[in-house]
């Protein structure tokens, strides 16, 4: 149930979105459901890959590469899914930054969750 609703959240953290940026699009709540879905299926499989494979980079940007990396997924599930529409990789960046923030703010306040690294 609590992944359900977790879904669900991030489907609603991609509905602010197009109130906030112009240049990101998203046609209705079924397709923020299957971009939620798909972004988050490329976060679990694809998304370590990168982050294997960028290391140096990583390492030596201080981790800030991590925020290219995402803004290029969202990217990416934008050029597959039918009704979410990212014009470049600026409004991907900001977009995937946003997301995460409206994504985490909402499951505070939804399911409860403590701060970031908090044991219960």
């Amino acid at each position: 149930m609590r992944l359900i609703i977790s879904w669900v959240i991030n489907a609603l953290a991609l509905l602010a979105l197009p109130y906030i940026f112009d240049s990101i699009r998203i046609e209705g709540f079924y397709t923020a459901l299957i971009t939620a879905l798909a972004l988050g299926l490329v976060n679990a499989l694809i998304r370590p890959i990168l982050i294997v494979l960028t290391l140096p980079l990583n390492i030596l940007t201080l981790g800030l590469f991590t925020f290219v990396i995402n803004g290029l997924l969202f990217w990416f599930v934008a050029s597959f899914v039918k009704g979410f529409y990212v014009t470049g990789f600026w409004p991907a960046f900001w977009g995937a930054l946003v997301y995460s923030i409206v994504s985490w703010a909402l499951s505070a306040l939804i399911l409860g969750e403590r701060q970031l690294g908090a044991k219960s």
